[in-house]
């Protein structure tokens, strides 16, 4: 039986949400609606922060494909839900999305399996005195990044240059989030690795090499711009690139995602050493997105890729899997 002739039953496309990336899902929802539709797949939008999750149940829906992105949906308490619901969901389960959506608690995991990830400092809620502020300087060194634990799309994104910028970018990121990640910058090229599958299968598709104005691939030159440019085929030595796509799926494996995720990684210029930043359980499916432009140059356009994911749908618990 080929993809498109799985039965799939009446589908959710669960998009919107509560989350500060909300716009983003509804763009990656419709995108994903429209091409299951294309297909013939019986999809329907579903949007949780307008309807009771228990709809999907009362409305005889079989399975759904999550395009929800940030809190509420890749965070693993959407998964949770669907979980008691029985209704087979896409991309990774309720443990592998609680522990990707929060970037510290994806080092603890990375640096536990010797992963390089860059070296950090954790703030936590109230843990930004003048003093500290003055530690991770001291210990991470200029520039560095500030960033919310928890949150997605460059959202509270700061690149500090000078100490006395500090105080201003994590106030910024503690707006999103209580708990601030603050992280050494790396100096070179911005990747990022799609992964699809699951356990020893996974498999790492074509890498991007994005090229943001001023190196700042931002919320803005990552949604609304036209600046920035993607390397599809990256250009990247072929022996750097086989490099990168087995540590991706190193990386994949161990947080224990299934079904896709996309891996950003930073490689410093002056030692082509590859440093793992975050993994995205939920990747964007705008078109503005590094997804599909990563599986499209491996041969598996938008809709095929819809397609698969919505095949692979499963449960953490479901028979066989428990």
């Amino acid at each position: 039986m080929t993809v498109q002739d799985k039965p799939f039953g009446k589908v959710a496309v669960l998009m919107g949400g509560r989350s500060s990336e909300r716009e983003i899902s509804l763009q990656s929802g419709q995108g994903v609606l429209q091409a299951l539709r294309a297909r013939g797949v019986d999809a329907h939008p579903f949007d949780p922060a307008e309807r009771d999750l228990g709809e999907l149940r009362r409305e005889g829906f079989a399975r759904c494909f999550i395009a929800l992105h940030g809190r509420y949906g890749e965070d693993g308490t959407v998964q949770g839900a669907l979980e008691l619901l029985g209704l087979p969901y896409t991309g990774a389960g309720v443990q592998a999305c609680s522990i990707a959506i929060d970037k510290i608690m994806t080092k603890r995991v990375w640096l536990a399996e010797g992963l390089p990830t860059p070296r950090h400092v954790f703030l936590r809620q109230g843990g930004h005195a003048p003093q500290k502020l003055q530690e991770v300087v001291q210990t991470l060194g200029l520039p560095l990044i500030v960033k919310p634990a928890r949150e997605g799309s460059s959202l509270g994104l700061t690149k500090v240059m000078q100490a006395g910028e500090l105080a201003a970018a994590v106030e910024a990121a503690a707006r999103l989030d209580a708990d601030v990640l603050c992280e050494q910058f790396i100096d070179g090229e911005e990747v990022t690795c799609l992964v699809l599958g699951a356990g020893e299968t996974a498999q790492a598709q074509a890498t991007v090499r994005i090229e943001a104005p001023g190196g700042n691939y931002d919320y803005e030159h990552k949604y609304l711009s036209n600046d920035t440019r993607y390397h599809v085929p990256s250009g990247l030595p072929p022996q750097e690139e086989a490099r990168l796509h087995a540590l991706a799926e190193r990386a994949y494996r161990v947080i224990g995602c299934r079904g896709w995720g996309r891996l950003d990684v930073m490689i410093d210029r002056a030692t082509r050493q590859p440093w793992l930043l975050e993994i995205n359980t939920s990747p964007g499916m705008t078109s503005h997105s590094l997804a599909p432009m990563a599986a499209r140059a491996t041969g598996l356009d938008y809709e095929d890729l819809c397609l698969r994911l919505l095949a692979e749908a499963t449960l953490d618990y479901a028979e066989g899997r428990a």
